[in-house]
């Protein structure tokens, strides 16, 4: 299935998130925060000012980005969990 998000919303899917703490104990599946980290899938074209003129996105696909810890709303593509939210929802692009 293809997903192409609409105006200023983003297609996200999350990285996963450690399996061993700094101390060297294995964190447990039920205990595991949900990563705020997320490699990009897909962009909307960007959001409308009151001109009618569209405002480019900051992001593209293959960003990795951190997002806030609510953000989004959560689907499944495929069997895969994915992440939709607006752009305002994210914090900061990664760079490597």
């Amino acid at each position: 299935m293809k997903l192409k998000p609409l105006n200023d919303r983003v297609l996200v899917k999350r990285l996963e998130g450690e399996e061993v703490s700094a101390g060297g104990i294995i964190i447990p599946d039920t205990a595991k925060e949900k990563p705020m980290k997320a490699q990009v899938v897909a962009v909307g074209p960007g959001k409308k000012d009151e001109a009618g003129n569209v405002i480019a996105m900051s992001v593209k696909e293959g960003d990795m980005v951190l997002f806030n810890k609510y953000a989004g709303t959560e689907i499944k593509i495929e069997g895969q969990e994915h992440l939709v939210m607006r752009e305002e929802d994210i914090l900061a692009i990664i760079e490597a």
